[in-house]
């Protein structure tokens, strides 16, 4: 197929977190606000005169500083990050606010500010307790905390607008956004997709780490030119698959995945779209604030959420993914010593392989996609045992 027009442009992007898009941000007065962790709602850190940028370690080599500050077996994403900090990536930060939701994240994010590793003046770090289950309860704990912990220091540091109008507005943004990429991502339910999980993967990463409103017209570009974009006669897949796991920061990942044979129709992994890019369904009447706090907590899909009723939703929501874009079967991927994936890992791979019936690959992976390579011989074999099976059926 044709490149896409803006993919290197986008390519470009993510190869730094002090992009293109982020120093023309604050080169507009806008705050650049340190994200971790999709619990603290984009939406509270993409209000008007501010912006999100999650963290992430482009082009990652050794983690050395950040393994003797972190030890060595701490995640290796939080250790790569304490990394990129300590090389100074993070200094164009005004403030990092983040939750109190995975303890090596947290240890990476009390190491930077210790260490005064974002050395801006008046740079702040906030920590949120976020729920572990879903009710009524935790609901108003959550909002509670969001309000303590985000939107009024935002309003006290930086003097920035956390009104009704401006959380609306806020919403507005991220459903405009959520829209586009969900439009876009449709594509991938064809027979023979018109784009490559690599290409979606770029386009929705960008989301979470530029300003929004510069990739708006990039994004309405992209879904018009895929309306009239047509794929190879030749698939160049062997298998389809859903993706699901610890967060993924580098597409590269998924191109080796689709190079040896298996194209990711669906994201099911921190960074993806799902749910990470559902629109948010704000009530009448109702304070917005709540809302978007009810959103995160309802629709999310973390294993940090523990209670059983969210584990069997998690099953029942992976296996909605796989029917809805035709999966042949699912990987779950973990990064090295993340706690909450490895369980989460464990039970689903076996839940989704013997009561749901799919073909699954269990795998946890080092951070960096350089240090992947035996990634590619476990995928293609886990294609060629797929293949197998539907000729036996045959």
């Amino acid at each position: 197929m044709k490149d896409l027009k803006h993919i290197y442009e986008l390519e470009a992007l993510l190869q730094e977190a002090n992009n293109v898009l982020v120093q023309q941000a604050k080169d507009r007065g806008e705050i650049a606000i340190g994200s971790t962790c999709s619990l603290i709602p984009e939406p509270l850190l993409n209000l008007p005169g501010c912006f999100s940028v999650r963290l992430r370690a482009p082009r990652t080599g050794s983690i050395e500083m950040g393994t003797y500050y972190m030890t060595g077996i701490m995640c290796e994403a939080c250790r790569a990050i304490l990394e990129r900090a300590i090389e100074g990536g993070y200094q164009f930060l005004d403030c990092m606010l983040t939750p109190d939701s995975c303890a090596q994240m947290n240890r990476c994010v009390e190491n930077i500010e210790h260490l005064d590793l974002c050395g801006r003046e008046g740079f702040f770090v906030t920590y949120a307790d976020v729920p572990m289950k879903s009710d009524e309860t935790a609901l108003r704990h959550y909002v509670r905390q969001m309000r303590q912990y985000v939107l009024e220091p935002l309003e006290k540091r930086f003097s920035i607008d956390t009104s009704e109008q401006a959380l609306q507005k806020a919403v507005s943004l991220h459903n405009r956004i959520s829209r586009l990429l969900m439009d876009i991502g449709d594509f991938r339910r064809e027979e023979n997709p018109r784009i490559t999980g690599y290409e979606f993967a770029v386009l929705c990463l960008a989301s979470y780490c530029c300003p929004k409103e510069p990739l708006l017209p990039i994004l309405e570009e992209t879904l018009a030119e895929l309306q009239n974009r047509r794929p190879d006669q030749r698939p160049g897949f062997r298998a389809k698959v859903v993706l699901a796991g610890s967060e993924i920061d580098d597409p590269r990942l998924i191109h080796m995945i689709e190079e040896a044979g298996a194209l990711v129709v669906a994201d099911r992994f921190c960074l993806g779209s799902f749910p990470g890019r559902e629109q948010i369904d704000l009530r009448d009447g109702e304070d917005p604030l709540v809302g978007i706090c009810r959103h995160y907590m309802e629709g999310g899909q973390c294993p940090r959420f523990m209670n059983t009723e969210k584990i069997r939703e998690r099953h029942a929501y992976m296996d909605r993914l796989a029917r809805h874009f035709h999966a042949d079967g699912i990987i779950y991927q973990q990064i090295k010593f993340c706690d909450y994936w490895g369980y989460e890992r464990a039970y689903a791979s076996r839940v989704m392989r013997e009561e749901y019936g799919y073909p699954v690959l269990s795998i946890d992976r080092p951070y960096a996609v350089s240090n992947a390579g035996q990634l590619r011989t476990r995928v293609q074999a886990f294609v060629e045992s797929m293949e197998i099976k539907k000729l036996k059926k045959q």
